[in-house]
């Protein structure tokens, strides 16, 4: 979640030298490079086949720890790339990138604020490889932040049509969309704060003219995953599709968010003194819709989550 709320990941197609800072509220990410450059979004493919993983066998009651070990094919058939010699080739470039790329952070994961410098992974190392020089097992060690981030299930399911959204900022925008709408009706965004949310390097005029030619797609094709794009005067507007489903919510049984009392928002405050109460709400959301079950009691059950996340991380 914290990944797709900052502009971790570089949207260019070309090696990316820049190290950059994005500050928002009293969160702060800063990106730096390696020699091989930035890690980008097609290479965050790698983490989120890692999670997945790690999460299935959670959800299992399968112990977990940080090293993960997977086949590469089915890593590349999982995120819709070929598998051919380049695409290898192209991995091991990604896990290069992944290690090289340090952050330094402020942002709470687990109930941990971690200031130290740390990578994406920590390490990858290829178990076998085949005598065409093709990977066949992978072990991955994640890092401390990344893992921390999983032990605490702050992480969101994605539609499994995001692999096939070729763009880099295709990519961003449905990130953003599944962080903060969820499974609200609507969010709607400045572009110009937008732009900085994704992180782009484009001039603003740019910036409008790429996410225009997204937005037109968009309404010609319904391409985008779970949410439509639109774009008015100087807004972007997502809305969650009717078609959209939790993953655990049956078809002919789509998941409802419960309606909260103006009253739970004063008490809200209270209990996690410091937070944006409308962003727990919108993480809480999330994690309901994951769970895909009926709340009897969405009040209480929205109190209790911000008494967790303040206990966790305390702001005051």
């Amino acid at each position: 979640m914290a990944s797709m709320e900052h502009p971790i990941f570089s949207l260019s197609t070309k090696p990316d030298h820049r190290s950059r800072r994005y500050e928002h509220g009293k969160s702060f990410v800063e990106v730096r490079p390696s020699p091989d450059g930035l890690a980008t979004v097609h290479d965050r493919d790698v983490l989120i086949y890692c999670i997945s993983q790690l999460i299935a066998a959670l959800n299992e009651g399968r112990p977990v720890t940080r090293r993960v070990t997977l086949h590469a094919y089915d890593l590349l058939k999982a995120t819709n790339r070929m598998t051919n010699g380049q695409a290898y080739e192209g991995l091991k470039a990604a896990l290069r990138r992944l290690q090289g790329t340090q952050i330094e952070t402020n942002i709470v994961t687990g109930g941990t604020e971690q200031f130290d410098v740390f990578g994406l992974i920590d390490r990858a190392r290829i178990v076998r490889e085949t005598r065409e020089g093709r990977m066949q097992e992978i072990e991955i060690t994640l890092s401390d932040w990344v893992f921390n981030a999983i032990e605490s299930n702050e992480v969101l399911t994605l539609h499994r049509d995001y692999f096939r959204l070729r763009k880099p900022l295709e990519r961003r925008l449905y990130e953003l969309a599944r962080k903060h709408c969820g499974m609200q009706a609507e969010w709607r965004i400045s572009i110009e704060l937008l732009q900085k949310k994704c992180g782009s390097a484009s001039t603003p005029k740019e910036f409008r003219r790429l996410v225009s030619v997204i937005v037109q797609h968009d309404e010609a094709h319904s391409h985008m995953p779970d949410y439509q794009v639109r774009l008015k005067d100087d807004i972007v507007i997502f809305q969650r599709r009717a078609s959209m489903r939790c993953g655990k919510a049956t078809d002919d049984e789509p998941f409802e968010m419960p309606s909260l009392d103006p009253e739970t928002f004063a008490a809200a405050r209270k209990v996690a003194p410091g937070y944006d109460v409308y962003f727990l709400l919108q993480e809480w959301q999330s994690f309901a819709a994951e769970q895909g079950k009926p709340i009897k009691n969405p009040n209480k059950a929205f109190l209790g989550f911000c008494k967790q996340r303040h206990a966790r991380a305390p702001l005051i």
